[in-house]
């Protein structure tokens, strides 16, 4: 009998080192310094679709900014799909936390509003794509206009968003802060949500706003060692129980890493439903 084949995750240097490609623009939507967006810009001169993309790094700085999504937005650049990736200041940050790093991730969405015309996007083909924590505020972003009539995070013209890819996501804050497995810590999510509030998950955690009326893909890799698998299913099952269409893609031999990697079987998926998304909204 053959021996069982091992697998070897990427580790971040096995990414972070490679030759680092560089955006075409850098848009400002305030003075500090992580409230930038980094526009990749393929060469077709018609309208070009969008991928807002948002990294992860537990909702954190210093562990992780825009720049860790260098590859696979050069990756879209070359496959003519125009890509929007934001940065936002983390918890570990002055300004970041509740509110400022949910309103630091609407104001870079909705910038790309602003800026459509200058770059040539194409408002009505806008795909959101999030790894990690950046998979939770993707799934936020699209889920704006279902945030309480209360909440300081209502704003007056969100941006639309056609679809929503989570790669190794956390969407559900309060099943994420009851689970000391889930990788980035329970202490990062009362930062997150903020403390002193009644109620700190109402506009802050995915379930609380379902349904957000918006097409869902969960990309997770079986062997991912970062985010537990459950985090997804147990998601799924809510989304789907309040009527949400979503639909999870489990990658075998895939870790956390991988899900941003170029060349990876789960990197080869999430582009086949980019570009499916994008080819269904450019029908509506």
């Amino acid at each position: 009998m053959a021996a069982a084949k091992s697998f070897t995750p990427l580790t971040w240097p096995d990414l972070t080192s490679r030759p680092r490609p560089t955006p075409d623009a850098t848009v400002s939507y305030g003075p500090d310094r992580m409230q930038k967006v980094d526009v990749w810009l393929p060469k077709r001169t018609v309208k070009r679709p969008v991928v807002l993309m948002v990294h992860g790094g537990c909702w954190q700085t210093s562990i992780a900014d825009r720049k860790l999504m260098d590859w696979i937005a050069a990756d879209l650049r070359a496959d003519g799909i125009a890509v929007w990736n934001i940065d936002y200041r983390g918890v570990d940050r002055d300004g970041g936390g509740y509110p400022g790093t949910f309103t630091d991730a609407a104001q870079a969405a909705d910038q790309l509003a602003v800026d459509a015309k200058k770059y040539n996007l194409d408002l009505t083909r806008v795909v959101a794509v999030g790894h990690s924590a950046g998979g939770h505020l993707a799934l936020w972003l699209a889920g704006r206009s279902k945030l309480p009539k209360t909440s300081p995070l209502r704003t007056a013209k969100p941006l639309k968003i056609a679809h929503v890819i989570s790669l190794g996501g956390l969407p559900d804050l309060e099943a994420t802060a009851a689970s000391p497995d889930n990788g980035c810590g329970t202490e990062v999510i009362a930062k997150l949500v903020g403390t002193g509030r009644t109620d700190p998950y109402t506009d802050t955690s995915i379930p609380r706003l379902l349904p957000i009326g918006v097409p869902q893909d969960l990309i997770n890799g079986r062997e991912d060692r970062i985010i537990p698998y459950r985090m997804a299913t147990n998601y799924i099952a809510k989304a789907s129980k309040a009527g949400d269409k979503v639909i999870l893609h489990t990658i075998p031999d895939t870790g956390h890493v991988e899900l941003i990697a170029p060349e990876t079987l789960a990197w080869g998926e999430t582009k086949r439903l980019i570009r499916a998304a994008l080819s269904e909204s450019g029908k509506q």
